[in-house]
């Protein structure tokens, strides 16, 4: 005797087994390109300059984000889920946050810019607002100023936006 709950839950599993198997798929040919991705990023950093390697690791870990998201955006639509909805709530979502870090990601893209111009390297003695020292670090979100028992962290978005003076090695200011 056969039982209508069994005969449609196996029709429910013929159904979406192949569509399960779709969006695994997917999935696994996002990881493989994840991993692509890796790779010729790591060689990248390998060969480049010292000063260019945290904007490789920026952009390879930015598109890593983004590679997984469509990735899971399109395994999910495979499956047969509408995903209209997601990749709004998605855009509104990142605009929130956008809006909200706002400072934070000036200082960021600052951090890219100064790092593709190089207007300074490290242990130049700069001048920028009041702020003087020699370049110690820089980094992402800000560059550290070492000055006489004093250390300055300048929030690169104040780097990018005023001007730089460059000293020469003996001129100091008053």
């Amino acid at each position: 005797m056969s039982n209508p709950l069994w005969s449609e839950l196996n029709r429910q599993i013929g159904l979406y087994t192949p569509k399960i198997i779709s969006s695994v798929l997917v999935l696994a040919l996002f990881w493989f390109l994840s991993v692509l991705l890796r790779n010729v990023m790591d060689r990248l950093i390998a060969r480049s300059e010292e000063a260019k390697r945290d904007i490789y690791l920026l952009v390879g870990k930015t598109a890593k984000a983004v590679l997984w998201t469509l990735g899971v955006i399109t395994a999910l639509g495979t499956l047969g889920i509408n995903v209209a909805a997601l990749v709004a709530g998605l855009g509104l979502t990142g605009f929130a946050l956008g809006f909200a870090l706002r400072d934070a990601i000036s200082n960021l893209l600052a951090g890219v810019m100064i790092m593709l111009y190089r207007p300074f390297r490290r242990r130049d003695r700069i001048l920028v607002t009041g702020f003087e020292g020699v370049v110690a670090e820089m980094n992402l979100r800000y560059t550290v100023l070492e000055a006489e028992q004093r250390t300055y962290l300048v929030p690169n978005s104040l780097l990018l936006n005023n001007p730089i003076i460059v000293l020469k090695p003996t001129q100091k200011t008053v």
